[in-house]
């Protein structure tokens, strides 16, 4: 900020835009605490604990010159989650029996049509659930006293985020990044924080995914072939000459190409991953103010070989660690420039709902 620029305006490049100043000995009481509770609550206690984690994470999270606050509340998530599921487990049980009682009585398409429905229904749930678990943490997250949120049910988007998920395997999984690029920038063009509506990009949606993409795609094909070659190598082997060593060699390399099949595939993934997160967020901006991601796909590698690290040599505790390590990662790597006049950053008017994450706690999904 130079002498020109007014006292309430922060202007220029935040390379420490978002800074984290967590530390793992303040949080392991908080997640020690939150563990032990959920069990002994049978996993009712995980709205709390979810509520205190976020609680900390937030107020440790500093944008530009002022940390971010959490306002959520256990109670709101236990609730909404209580009313979704007052709605959806007797609707469950009364389709999954009549599709049951249809088809022992001979109505096979009218069993197969509401299968179907059903189906598409989850599908059309999951997307809503997305967007309103989104929209709910805006609403929660406040900053010099201003918080975000959106006046739009998401009706629209689950229609939206259905008929795309359909569109994408109709056509054999081709058209999966065009699906995600697009629904995230409708999911986000929705939201906005204070008076400002988030802006999403209007680049071409497969823009610098769709190699990486096709590298998966091609992968199981190209594992096939060999696959088949082996197994065609080893039928010859057997028929042509008694040799178990032979047979055996054949069959070492088989379970080879399995283990070098999934590291491959998963490192491809994640490639594929840290470019789209790279793109939306890249394109994201509100106000003056411009985002971007700069996670590698090694960075990625090293987060979930951390997770697996944590996870196996404490037994399973660490799993009570993995939200820590993700908010971190996700901050340590986000940046953000341009310029914000504190003076014009007024209050949202956007409506507070109160239906929280039931939706998303139902399908067991995030936010993002």
């Amino acid at each position: 900020m130079d002498d020109a620029t007014p006292g309430h305006t922060r202007t220029g490049d935040f390379s420490d835009g978002f800074t984290f100043h967590g530390r793992w000995q303040e949080f392991l009481p908080i997640a020690a605490t939150n563990l032990l509770l959920t069990i002994v609550t049978l996993g009712i206690y995980r709205f709390w604990a979810k509520t205190r984690e976020r609680r900390y994470l937030w107020s440790r999270t500093q944008f530009i010159d002022e940390r971010l606050e959490w306002a959520g509340t256990g109670k709101e998530m236990f609730i909404g989650f209580l009313i979704v599921m007052a709605i959806f487990v007797p609707l469950l049980v009364v389709v999954q029996f009549g599709v049951q009682a249809l088809a022992f009585r001979g109505h096979a398409l009218a069993a197969g049509v509401l299968g179907l429905g059903t189906y598409l229904a989850i599908f059309y749930l999951v997307g809503l659930a997305l967007f309103r678990a989104l929209r709910y943490r805006l609403s929660r997250t406040y900053w010099h006293g201003i918080r975000g949120g959106s006046d739009d049910g998401g009706w629209n988007y689950g229609v939206s985020a259905l008929w795309k998920y359909v569109v994408g395997f109709l056509t054999f999984g081709l058209l999966i990044p065009w699906t995600m690029v697009t629904l995230w920038r409708e999911r986000w063009s929705k939201m906005s924080f204070g008076p400002f509506a988030f802006e999403t990009g209007d680049s071409p949606p497969t823009r610098g995914l769709i190699g990486r993409y096709l590298l998966i795609y091609a992968t199981p094909v190209v594992w096939g072939l060999i696959v088949a070659v082996l197994g065609m190598g080893t039928i010859f082997t057997a028929m042509t000459e008694a040799n178990p060593r032979a047979t055996s060699g054949m069959a070492g390399m088989f379970i080879l190409s399995v283990f070098s099949f999934y590291i491959l595939f998963s490192l491809l993934s994640l490639a594929y991953y840290a470019a789209f997160m790279r793109k939306v967020i890249g394109e994201l901006g509100i106000g003056d103010l411009r985002f971007s991601f700069e996670a590698r796909t090694m960075d990625w590698v090293m987060l979930i070989l951390g997770n697996f690290a944590l996870v196996i040599f404490t037994l399973g505790f660490g799993i009570m660690y993995l939200g820590y390590r993700h908010w971190s990662f996700y901050v340590r790597h986000l940046k953000v420039q341009g310029e914000v006049d504190l003076a014009t950053l007024t209050q949202s008017t956007t409506r507070l709902r109160s239906d929280a994450e039931g939706l998303a706690d139902a399908f067991d999904i995030g936010a993002i």
